[in-house]
């Protein structure tokens, strides 16, 4: 989840977390048994270009098991129909990424950090998913107990 630090925000930067948001509910909404990784990514794609922002696609999101990053990789846009087959029981993580002005993150020295590029504002939002027969079940939901 992106959230604004240091104060409020502007009315871009708002609209830039709602469109990670969107796309998120979006590949959410997309990831059900026989569908593809391509449909999930083609849904969060289709909301971020809708929303008027470049696409990187070195990162997005991942199956999750004996390691946090593992296949398949989900990228932020993609053509439905294609990639990985979704069964009930695989674990991934969706994290859509949207930035103002460019497609382009670079890494820090720590391995772990990322920016964008051109030091533009970026958000990123994310949930862990488990493909159920019904379809998808958001595993990262806050609730009550989470809240307290």
């Amino acid at each position: 989840m992106s959230f604004l630090v240091g104060g409020r925000g502007s009315a871009e930067d708002a609209a830039l977390i709602d469109a990670t948001e969107r796309a998120l509910a979006a590949g959410i909404a997309a990831a059900r048994p026989g569908a593809r990784v391509g449909d999930i990514a083609h849904a969060i794609g289709a909301v971020l270009a809708g929303s008027g922002y470049p696409i990187n696609t070195e990162f997005g999101g991942h199956g999750l098991g004996s390691t946090m990053h593992q296949d398949p990789h989900i990228a932020n846009t993609g053509r439905p129909g294609r990639g990985y087959l979704l069964r009930p029981g695989l674990l991934l993580a969706l994290e859509p990424w949207a930035m103002l002005d460019t497609a382009m993150l670079v890494t820090d020295a720590d391995g772990w950090t990322l920016r964008s590029a051109t030091g533009c504002r970026t958000a990123h939002s994310e949930h862990t998913i488990a493909i159920t027969e019904e379809g998808a079940e958001v595993l990262t939901l806050r609730g009550p107990a989470a809240d307290g």
